[in-house]
């Protein structure tokens, strides 16, 4: 089930940062897609280009997150996402219900990665920008297993 969260803003490094991590601690929360404008290069010194810490792993923020997309396991988990939104977006925030992520490879896909279509992990699919680098755009942060 995905379920995308559209707050009435655009949200800071900080913001964003904060609500991940209250986001990523949510049992049931499979997959979280951020969507927004595209910032300036690290260079440019925009002050939402830094580098932001989820799970003791740094990560370069390259968006302006003006969306969050979630593949969850049941709806009994929305009730915890909502909690988190409303700790961290009190100007107000949606949550929508619907088919946000892809789920199977398509010819897109194929024309991108070739021969290596295969090799690429099914919990990539969706998650970049077929005219993106793969590395430059996509992180993936591995739950803890006890």
């Amino acid at each position: 089930m995905d379920i995308e969260i559209f707050p009435h803003r655009y949200l800071s490094a900080d913001t964003t940062e904060n609500l991940l991590k209250d986001l990523d601690e949510i049992e049931g929360v499979k997959r979280i897609v951020l969507q927004g404008q595209r910032l300036p290069p690290a260079e440019s010194g925009h002050p939402d280009r830094r580098i932001i810490t989820l799970k003791g792993q740094e990560i370069d923020l390259q968006v302006k997150t003006g969306r969050v997309l979630m593949e969850i396991e049941s709806e009994a988990v929305m009730d915890e996402v909502r909690k988190a939104c409303e700790n961290h977006l009190s100007f107000g925030f949606n949550i929508h219900v619907g088919t946000y992520i892809r789920k199977q490879k398509t010819v897109t896909d194929k024309l991108k990665y070739g021969e290596k279509l295969g090799e690429i992990p099914d919990e990539m699919i969706g998650l970049t920008d077929q005219n993106a680098q793969l590395s430059e755009r996509v992180k993936i942060l591995k739950k803890k297993l006890d």
